[in-house]
C-alpha cells in the first residue's frame, strides 16, 4: 500500500496477472472465436462481441442495447426492421470486460444476480440455481452462458429457434442443442480435441467446454493494468498535475473511493444513486412495471431496491455512456450526478439517453417517469449525500479518471478475429 500524503485512505495495491485466473492460450483462441461467432445465438445473427466489441473499449456505446434483431454495431446499431425487429430493448447497460478474471471478483451484473456460492453444489448462485452446469473454472465462464440463453439478447423469441424454444421449457434444455451446433463445425471439433483433455472427440463438447474457453479469452484478453496511474504505483512517475488533484480529491474530500475502492476500483456492493428512470426495467417476475429495481430483483429483499453493483473504473473513459441504464453520456456528467443527484436528475432530458430510433418502443422507453408514486420512491433510495465541487474541481476528478486509461487500452493482445468457424459474418 502506498500512503499518500494529505489523503484520507492509502492507495491501492498494485494489479498484476499473478492475481487473476490463469488461462490457456490455446484455450484463449478458442474463446476469441466462440467470442464473435454468431452460432452461439438462436437466430445467429448476434454474437458476445456485438455488444462488448473491441472497438468499443468491451462495450457497446449505447445506453441499452439492441440486442437480438438488431443490425450494426456500437452507436450506428439499428432496432432492425419487420418480423426481425427488436421486440425490446435490453433492460441495461452493458457492462465492459475490463478485469472480470481478477480472483477478488464475486458477484457479475448489475444487480449481482450471478455470485460465487455453494448454495447448489456447482459454484454459484445464479439464475440458473440448480441446473447450472458443474465444472465451470470461475464467475467468468458462468457469465458467458447468460446472454446465450437470454430472449431480447442472443437467444430470439419463442417458435424462431430451436434455442429459444429449448430455453421456454428450462434454461438448461438449450445449452445442449448450442454445445452441438459448435461441435458439428469441424475445425471448432479438433479445436476442442487437442486443447481439452477431456474431449477425445467431437460428441465430447459441452456448454462447459464453451463457457470455460469464453472465460479464458476474457479474462486473458480484458486483463489491464499498464496505466498511468499505475506507473504511479509503481516508480511514482508523476501524474499530469490536473490528475494528481484529482486523485487527491477521489481519496479524500470527494470520498469516492469509499465505494470505487481497491485494485478494481469497485467494492462490489451495491448503493443507490438514483438516476433517471427510462426503459422497459428489469423487475422481479410478478412485477409488470417497467421498472428496475436493481439488487431487490435478486435478493427479494426491500432494504435492496434501486440498489446496483458499483462499477469497476479501470478504462472507464473507454466505456461511455455511464450508469446501470447509460443515463449519461459523459465523465463529466456523472461525476456531477455523484455531486447532487437530486439535482442532476431533475434537469436531465430525455434526449441525453443514447437510445437507437424503435418508433413501436417509445411509448415504453419513458412511461416509468410519468408515475409519481414510483419517482418519489426511487429519489427516496438513495446511498450519497450531495457533496460541493467546483467545476475544477470535477474536471480534476475526470482528469484522474482518465489515468487509469490503460497504454494498451484500445489494443487488445487477441482482439477481433477477421472470421470464423462457422463462416457467419463478424461484427
Amino acid at each position: 500500500m502506498l500512503p499518500v500524503a494529505g489523503l484520507a485512505s492509502d492507495l491501492p495495491p498494485l494489479l498484476s496477472s499473478e492475481q487473476f485466473h490463469p488461462t490457456d492460450p490455446q484455450k484463449a483462441r478458442i474463446g476469441q472465436l466462440l467470442f464473435y461467432d454468431k452460432i452461439l445465438s438462436g437466430n445467429k445473427n448476434i454474437s458476445c462481441g456485438t455488444c462488448h466489441h473491441h472497438d468499443l473499449g468491451g462495450a457497446d456505446g449505447l445506453s441499452l442495447g439492441i440486442g437480438e434483431g438488431g443490425v450494426g454495431v456500437g452507436p450506428k446499431r439499428t432496432a432492425g426492421t419487420g418480423d426481425a425487429r427488436i421486440r425490446k430493448r435490453i433492460p441495461r447497460n452493458a457492462p465492459a470486460l475490463w478485469n472480470i478474471g481478477h480472483k477478488s471478483i464475486r458477484n457479475i451484473f448489475h444487480d449481482g444476480r450471478l455470485s460465487v456460492s455453494d448454495i447448489y453444489g456447482n459454484g454459484f448462485n445464479s439464475p440458473a440455481e440448480e441446473w447450472l452446469p458443474a465444472g465451470l473454472d470461475n464467475i467468468t465462464a458462468a457469465q458467458a452462458l447468460f446472454p446465450l440463453t437470454a430472449q431480447f439478447e442472443m437467444a430470439g423469441n419463442p417458435k424462431e429457434n430451436q434455442i429459444a424454444g429449448a430455453v421456454h421449457d428450462r434454461i438448461d434444455a438449450a445449452w445442449p442443442i448450442i454445445a452441438k451446433r459448435v461441435r458439428v463445425i469441424p475445425e471448432y471439433a479438433e479445436m476442442f480435441e487437442a486443447v481439452f483433455d477431456d474431449v477425445s472427440n467431437a460428441q465430447d463438447v459441452t456448454i462447459v467446454h464453451i463457457g470455460n474457453a469464453l472465460a479464458a479469452f476474457i479474462n486473458s484478453d480484458w486483463q489491464s493494468f499498464d496505466s498511468p496511474f499505475d506507473a504511479y504505483l509503481t516508480d511514482q512517475t508523476p501524474l499530469p498535475q490536473d490528475a494528481a488533484e484529482g486523485m487527491k480529491l477521489f481519496y479524500g474530500t470527494a470520498n469516492c473511493a469509499s465505494c470505487h475502492a481497491g485494485p478494481l476500483f469497485t467494492d462490489q456492493e451495491f448503493h443507490a444513486l438514483a438516476l433517471p428512470a427510462f426503459g422497459p426495467g428489469r423487475t422481479r417476475r410478478f412485477d409488470p412495471m417497467p421498472r428496475d429495481v436493481g439488487r431487490m430483483g435478486e435478493s427479494d429483499a426491500l432494504e435492496d431496491a434501486y440498489r446496483f453493483r458499483t462499477p469497476p473504473l479501470r478504462n472507464v473513459a473507454l466505456t461511455a455512456p455511464y450508469g446501470h441504464n447509460g443515463a449519461f453520456a459523459t465523465l463529466k456528467s456523472v461525476i456531477k450526478h455523484h455531486t447532487d443527484p437530486l439535482k442532476t436528475k431533475s434537469t436531465w432530458t430525455r434526449d441525453m439517453a443514447n437510445l437507437p430510433n424503435a418508433p413501436w418502443l417509445e411509448a415504453i422507453d419513458f412511461t416509468i417517469q410519468s408515475d409519481t408514486r414510483e419517482m418519489i420512491r426511487q429519489a427516496r433510495a438513495l446511498d450519497i449525500k450531495p457533496i460541493d465541487l467546483t467545476d475544477a474541481e470535477i474536471s480534476d476528478i475526470e482528469a484522474f479518471l482518465h489515468s487509469l486509461t490503460g497504454a494498451s487500452g484500445n489494443t487488445r493482445p487477441m482482439g477481433r478475429p477477421d472470421t470464423v468457424p462457422s463462416g457467419l459474418p463478424v461484427d
